[in-house]
């Protein structure tokens, strides 16, 4: 017997502004969807996730959830007044004596409950609203960008637990890595449109570029037809006028629907180019360290930047990737060593934080303020590469129409702020370009011109992501700050990187045949126990790992010792017992690696 759908979205629509976004939309989720939401910025795509989520009101059409169906969304912009932490907020939703679900998906998520929410950052809240819907754990979730201002390793961790989940989601999400390893079968929103098929992500573009071929093809054989009925009506008509007049109604039926026809977006209009050539050693930093206080963050670095390099940085939130970033360019000093310019230098850098970006002024206003791009006597026009454009025609190479132009900052999406902040930097030659997460929010069209861009550039980029596949595509070195300031030079990309950080970590016999010492391999910091050096740093975490997952099956056994549990609240005793296997999973886990390791390191 099939089962019932989870949401049902029946002929919406909805207008903001005058513009539909939706007209006669239907969708169903089913139990056990694993749903990839892509479109262009802009498209509609979180407005979509909010009507299914109850938080925006068509102006027509249904809404229908099945009877005892919970269906929970991760907010972009959580709202945690009222609340004195973040684990406060996260658990606003449980009931007493669930608490320890938090717990369980903070360590994950590298959150802290306990973080007050006045002190919170921008992706500590987001992180802390990922945390409260994975802890409710409801029968349908609806996740906006989950994966933005998470690091690599907390992006795994929420991979794993999405790929193991019976939970039905719909995701909307840049990062294709993630996208291609969780959905099967995607919704497209294009132009008011969704269209659905029954395929993750992988098979997305093909779809795409399928449809998108078929509309041209079809839109060039209806231009071919009215340019024929055109010329007849031209030539021919003055004989047959009384017996043709229903053939010249069918051309102006034509022309309707030939102008009915929404023009698709088009990719931004993006330029880099490189100004006078740098010298061919970039960046040269000897035996580099740097401390905040007893914190290390890196530790007697050397590096050489030559011309040309794709240099990519990788590890933890807190890490120190800005950090060593901005000690690479001369921002900040290093406490020891030095750093070595190279010659005619011309520096453009993307910052994580948006700080070129005034949230107060216009989208006018922040081009034409622009030291670098104002043209003098001309308050109308931008200097783009040497050359003056109109703001306006300008703000359209990356996809703003001209209402935009006065609205301000404020009032853009992430995606439109990222696309503000490359109209900048793309207006200015340079020949080094520093992008710390620059992938954040934009959509995939976009990112595949971004690398496109950098891959045609003939100048040197730094780059910070935690975009595993934009990583793959473009890094040609990958330097992983693995942890108390021991940073790493690997080979290529992300996947690179992984494949020799796993042989680097493989054990090695205690002597060769020969009875000498075997080397130990570049990049690893052996402890003095003969552990490289994250075996050992995970040997002295795993004592509290242990005994934070015993506390965590403590909680869940008491709470499932109620005696009525079971026949009052069957489906809560169902999740917290399969919590309780999983925990108790993860422990025997966790001690058996604490004996090998402890082994090891006594052997």
């Amino acid at each position: 017997m099939a089962r019932a759908p989870l949401l049902q979205l029946s002929n919406i629509s909805l207008t903001f502004g005058g513009d539909p976004v939706f007209s006669g939309l239907d969708l169903v989720v089913q139990p056990g969807d694993r749903v990839a939401l892509v479109g262009r910025n802009g498209s509609g795509k979180s407005t979509l996730m909010k009507v299914m989520a109850g938080l925006v009101e068509p102006d027509s059409g249904m809404r229908v959830v099945s009877p005892g169906v919970s269906v929970g969304y991760m907010e972009q912009e959580p709202d945690l007044s009222g609340f004195a932490t973040l684990g406060d907020f996260a658990a606003s939703a449980l009931d007493v004596g669930e608490e320890y679900r938090v717990a369980m998906v903070a360590d994950g998520l590298k959150f802290d409950p306990e973080r007050p929410v006045e002190t919170a950052s921008g992706g500590e809240r987001r992180r802390a609203a990922l945390a409260k819907l994975l802890a409710e754990a409801p029968e349908l979730m609806l996740l906006d960008e989950p994966t933005n201002h998470l690091d690599i390793e907390a992006i795994a961790w929420l991979e794993r637990e999405l790929s193991e989940t019976r939970t039905a989601f719909v995701l909307i999400s840049h990062d294709r890595a993630f996208l291609r390893a969780l959905t099967r079968a995607t919704l497209w929103i294009d132009r008011g449109a969704v269209r659905r098929q029954e395929k993750g992500f992988d098979a997305f573009e093909a779809w795409r570029d399928k449809i998108w071929e078929e509309e041209d093809e079809a839109r060039h054989k209806l231009d071919r037809k009215i340019k024929a009925e055109a010329r007849w009506a031209v030539e021919g008509i003055s004989a047959r006028r009384k017996r043709n007049q229903g053939r010249v109604r069918a051309l102006g039926d034509l022309r309707a629907e030939r102008a009915s026809m929404i023009r698709r977006q088009g990719t931004a209009d993006m330029a880099l180019e490189a100004g006078q050539k740098s010298g061919k050693r970039v960046i040269e930093a000897r035996g580099i360290s740097k401390a905040f206080g007893d914190r290390v963050i890196l530790r007697d670095f050397s590096l050489r930047v030559l011309r040309g390099d794709r240099v990519a940085f990788v590890g933890p939130n807190g890490a120190g990737k800005t950090t060593l970033l901005k000690m690479l360019t001369g921002e900040i000093a290093p406490d020891t060593g030095e750093v070595v310019l190279g010659t005619n230098l011309q520096m453009a850098v993307f910052d994580q934080n948006r700080a070129r970006l005034d949230p107060k002024l216009s989208l006018w206003e922040s081009l034409t303020g622009d030291p670098g791009m104002r043209v003098s006597g001309k308050a109308d026009q931008v200097l783009v590469r040497g050359q003056p454009r109109h703001v306006v025609g300008y703000l359209k190479d990356f996809l703003f129409d001209e209402r935009q132009a006065r609205a301000p900052v404020s009032s853009l999406s992430g995606g439109e702020k990222a696309r503000l902040l490359l109209a900048k930097i793309m207006a200015q030659e340079s020949n080094l370009l520093v992008l710390d997460e620059p992938t954040n929010d934009l959509d995939v069209e976009t990112l595949d011109l971004l690398q496109e861009l950098l891959d045609d550039y003939d100048g040197t980029v730094l780059l910070v992501s935690h975009d595993r596949d934009f990583l793959d595509r473009v890094a040609g070195t990958t330097i992983a700050m693995e942890g108390d300031g021991y940073a790493t030079v690997y080979a290529g990309g992300w996947s690179d990187y992984r494949a020799q950080r796993q042989d680097r970590a493989a054990p090695e016999p205690a002597a060769k045949k020969d009875g000498a010492t075997p080397k130990a391999q570049p990049g690893v910091k052996p402890g003095a126990e003969g552990l490289s050096f994250t075996e050992k740093h995970r040997l002295e975490q795993l004592p509290d790992v242990i005994a934070r997952l015993e506390a965590e099956i403590a909680k869940l056994e008491v709470f499932l010792s109620a005696p009525d549990l079971f026949t009052a609240e069957p489906v809560k005793f169902r999740k917290a017992t399969e919590a309780l296997v999983e925990r108790q999973a993860v422990l025997a886990a966790a001690e058996e690696e604490w004996l090998s390791l402890e082994e090891r390191a006594a052997g």
